[in-house]
């Protein structure tokens, strides 16, 4: 069915426009973190500052340890991306290509898992990173999820697409099993990887709770629970509590810049729809 000029130019301009709606809250967030304490306070309607300060910023970096919560967050969530692609990749092919006595039942318990919320395991969680002593420690921040649910069926679904021809291919050629996932099904899925990675990096970047859980002291805390530092039990600092969250979106910016090639084209080879 063809679609009028007239019909895709209200389409686009109805989307311009939700885009705009959804930008807004960033816009007035980045905004309020050049703002006077003042005047985020007393006019927190408008929108563009009468004054610009730039001490909001100085107070990020002089009252806080700013630089070692990006550089522990960066430690937790990069370990976990890492270790969460490497491991849910393997697991995907062989849920998808390499069928097993009990793999279907298996792949439902481990679907299973995802519909368990995260207050329910966390405080048995802890008390096993307690039992094994490395609270406080990246090694407790990182193991527990070291893979996950929505990773391994992620990429299952994208190795599902992938032709099993290329497998027997490559067998007939004589290359072996780790060579042929490595060597063949890696990069046909590379799409999938990345959009994977960023998802994972995301989610654990701005993960507040488990962190918040499993530090307890100040020079381990990530970025989400070091921010909250400006938040006391009678006052809140507003404006370093946003330069701080401006700054906390520039690498996720970053990343999704660089990974937007692939992102849409991963999102389609791994099968999942909205």
């Amino acid at each position: 069915m063809k679609i009028s000029k007239a019909t895709n130019r209200f389409i686009l301009l109805m989307f311009i426009f939700i885009g705009m709606l959804f930008f807004m809250p960033f816009l007035w967030m980045t905004l309020s973190s050049i703002k006077p304490e003042s005047s985020i306070m007393g006019h927190p309607e408008q929108l563009f500052p009468r004054s610009l300060t730039l001490d909001n910023y100085k107070s990020l970096f002089s009252q806080i340890p700013f630089l070692r919560f990006l550089l522990n967050s960066f430690i937790f969530a990069g370990g976990v991306t890492i270790s969460s692609l490497f491991l849910d990749a393997l697991a995907g092919y062989a849920f998808a290509k390499l069928p097993f006595k009990g793999s279907p039942v298996l792949f439902i318990i481990v679907l299973m898992t995802m519909m368990i919320p995260f207050q329910i395991t966390m405080i048995p969680l802890y008390l096993i990173m307690n039992k094994f002593q490395i609270l406080n420690t990246y090694a407790g921040l990182i193991l527990p999820r070291l893979t996950n649910a929505f990773g391994i069926y992620f990429m299952r679904q994208s190795f599902l697409s992938v032709p099993n021809e290329l497998i027997d291919a490559g067998r007939i050629d004589g290359v072996s099993e780790t060579g042929i996932f490595f060597r063949i099904m890696v990069p046909v899925v590379v799409a999938s990887i990345s959009t994977l990675g960023v998802f994972h990096f995301m989610y654990n970047w701005n993960d507040f709770l488990w962190p918040m859980l499993m530090t307890n002291t100040i020079e381990m805390q990530t970025l989400p629970v070091g921010l909250a530092l400006f938040q006391g039990e009678h006052v809140m600092e507003h404006g370093p509590m946003f330069a701080g969250a401006v700054l906390s979106i520039v690498p996720i910016l970053l990343i999704f810049l660089a990974a937007q090639k692939t992102f849409i084209k991963g999102i389609a080879l791994s099968g999942i729809k909205g």
